[in-house]
């Protein structure tokens, strides 16, 4: 009887580790498959080929990272490269207003307000390309955000059938932040990957609100 527990033991311990094996091998494919989406990422503005917006995706209230993302998408509408500009993000509480405070940053930095458009309900980077495709009915943009957020961010558009490229805004890197961001890239890719299989829907659609009117 010993010897048939320790063999049942052993049998359960193997497929354990197989099953491990798997799924860790799982996340490795997908987390490859979303970052290997570096076709059209450039670094410099000049390099940027024109396109009807640019998608700014939020990231906080005034923090670095946002700062830098609204800065790059207003060179790009200063150098003729988007005409409006789309800026997405977090607007779940009375208090806290991802989309105006960017918007507000492009109007002080020279943009005016009538190409400026905000998506209050650009919760995840998922919902605001879906959103951009489906409620303000972009096809084709720039895509403005960090380095190593913007991957996965090609690689959503892409599933989702929007004509994209994109550009590094800001640093390489934000300081000992960065290896928290990094590391979150590897669960949010397969997010990704299980938003787009599936088919989900964002939290919030409303009515059709096309850019271009």
């Amino acid at each position: 009887m010993k010897w048939l527990n320790r063999k049942v033991a052993v049998l359960w311990f193997k497929a354990a580790s197989a099953l491990i094996i798997f799924l860790l091998l799982a996340v490795f494919v997908i987390y490859q498959m979303v970052e290997g989406e570096t076709r059209d990422i450039f670094s410099q503005v000049g390099d940027v080929p024109p396109m009807p917006c640019a998608i700014v995706f939020g990231a906080g209230i005034a923090s670095p990272e946002v700062r830098d993302r609204v800065q790059t998408a207003v060179a790009l509408y200063k150098e003729g490269k988007v005409k409006k500009l789309l800026m997405t993000g977090d607007n779940g509480h009375v208090d806290y207003n991802e989309p105006l405070a960017m918007r507000q940053e492009a109007l002080e930095l020279g943009v005016p307000a009538a190409d400026v458009v905000c998506d209050y309900a650009g919760f995840r980077t998922y919902d605001s390309l879906y959103r951009a495709r489906d409620i303000f009915k972009v096809e084709k943009a720039v895509l403005v955000t960090q380095r190593y957020h913007l991957p996965r961010a090609m690689y959503l558009a892409r599933r989702l059938g929007l004509t994209v490229v994109g550009i590094g805004a800001g640093r390489d890197s934000y300081g000992s932040i960065q290896t928290w961001y990094d590391l979150r890239e590897i669960g949010a890719a397969q997010a990704a990957w299980l938003d787009t299989t599936l088919g989900r829907k964002p939290k919030y659609l409303g009515k059709v609100e096309p850019i271009f009117p």
